[in-house]
């Protein structure tokens, strides 16, 4: 599924297989990162990435978990040549033009994206992690103890609520989605 969040200057199909006859380029997520040498045992989410200028390249990003609850996506990013994968809950953003270029985002696993204010807000089970046109906009301490739940944006503020594991009890926070900047939350850090 492709989440045009952005105007973007790529296309993208996801394969079943790989292609019969391989582009010359072609590119594997995560790359070399300690603990992860097994990552594409557990499966792979395969695009076709076409930038406009040319270049088609393959894609092989790793799952992060095989639980189908876990997100697969592709999503524009506010770069317009940047592509976002994420395959069962691990997310890479690719530089389409570039793509030994890439980075994976911190949270494992990312269990929602939120297209908000100009950044793609990457949500996990005790913080989130913000994108921006010029990369890494802002990551958020710990929110919750397990699970966030989040509310309505509000003049560039994002209202949730998050678990706090003394009391068994929901706490509010914000983040400023512009400066990352959180009040609240129900993680104490004890």
């Amino acid at each position: 599924m492709i989440v045009d969040a952005f105007p973007h200057g790529w296309a993208a199909e996801a394969l079943k297989v790989p292609p019969l006859i391989a582009p010359v380029r072609q590119y594997t997520y995560p790359q070399q990162i300690a603990g992860e040498e097994d990552a594409l045992g557990r499966g792979a989410l395969l695009l076709m990435v076409r930038p406009e200028g040319g270049g088609s390249f393959l894609a092989t990003c790793a799952l992060g978990f095989t639980d189908p609850s876990m997100p697969t996506a592709v999503y524009g990013c506010p770069n317009p040549d940047e592509l976002c994968a994420v395959a069962g809950g691990y997310a890479y953003v690719i530089d389409t033009l570039r793509p030994e270029r890439s980075t994976h985002i911190s949270l494992k696993p990312v269990v929602r994206v939120l297209a908000v204010e100009g950044l793609l807000v990457f949500v996990g089970f005790h913080s989130m992690v913000a994108w921006g046109f010029a990369g890494l906009a802002w990551e958020t301490p710990k929110l919750s103890w397990e699970g966030l739940r989040l509310g309505e944006v509000e003049d560039g503020v994002l209202h949730g609520f998050g678990w706090n594991l003394m009391t068994d009890k929901e706490v509010g926070f914000t983040v400023d989605l512009r400066t990352g900047v959180c009040l609240g939350g129900a993680f104490s850090g004890k």
